[in-house]
């Protein structure tokens, strides 16, 4: 098997260089309609271990926090702000770290970051915490429920169409940037991983993804036991659009059960 091929998104997404340009439009469009609920925070010395929280009008309920992908390689948090529009209109604050790109950061050392990216968005807004993050933030945000680790506050993660077993990338070119070994596989891969048990999980992936993305998102609520929605008719670009909708079945699997 071609194993680029096989986690190649764009190739198989009709108009799929577009969407940069328009998610950016989108984010920048909300971020000014938000004004004073908009602010900016930093959890670190790095360039990009900052991000953006947004508030809700009234009180708040907890915060989701979600976290970009970009397969660990490009992308920052700028391009997302408008996909918080949904937990906002119910009561949530939403931050959107960003966290640092390979070559120059490890898998690890971004899980690493995104922990205490948490404790300073915990501290900002106490309460109930859900992270989500879609592709390699789905990878992030689903390494965030693993037992290994302690992350202030967090309830739930709800990793969206997310690398979950590291191994297949390993024969991709952009292994040349990654740097996985065998020791980081077994570590950062959270299928392979326990669920911590205070930490509920649903994972969500579009039905018309590729082949690659169906079976990571399986394997994960297989060996965690937990809840799986695959959204049909949603591609890998697409799929994280009903996290502008309040009344989604995605934001209701972020929130509804807290």
């Amino acid at each position: 098997m071609d194993m680029d091929l096989a986690y190649a998104n764009g190739a198989f997404i009709a108009g799929a260089d577009a969407y940069p340009a328009r998610w950016a439009a989108r984010a920048a469009a909300f971020r000014a309609s938000l004004g004073a609920r908009a602010h900016a925070f930093e959890y670190g010395p790095g360039a990009r271990q900052r991000g953006d929280l947004f508030l809700p009008e009234g009180a708040v309920r907890g915060c989701v926090t979600f976290i970009h992908g970009g397969y660990w390689l490009r992308f920052d948090p700028s391009l997302w702000s408008h996909l918080a529009a949904g937990v906002l209109a119910r009561g949530w604050a939403c931050a959107m770290p960003g966290y640092t790109l390979a070559p120059d950061a490890r898998i690890a050392g971004m899980t690493q970051e995104m922990v205490r990216a948490l404790a300073v968005i915990a501290a900002r807004v106490p309460g109930l915490q859900v992270v989500t993050g879609h592709s390699a933030g789905g990878h992030l945000a689903a390494r965030m429920g693993c037992i290994d680790l302690e992350v202030p506050g967090v309830v739930r993660v709800v990793p969206i169409s997310p690398v979950a077993e590291l191994e297949p990338l390993t024969h991709t070119k952009m292994h040349t940037d990654l740097r996985l070994d065998a020791a980081e596989i077994a570590a950062e891969s959270p299928a392979r991983l326990n669920l911590k048990p205070n930490i509920s999980s649903h994972v969500w992936v579009g039905g018309g993804e590729r082949p690659s993305f169906l079976w990571q998102a399986r394997l994960l609520s297989e060996n965690w036991a937990c809840d799986w929605t695959v959204a049909p008719g949603k591609h890998h670009f697409d799929v994280i659009d009903a996290m502008e909708d309040p009344a989604s079945d995605l934001v209701t699997a972020l929130i509804a059960t807290l």
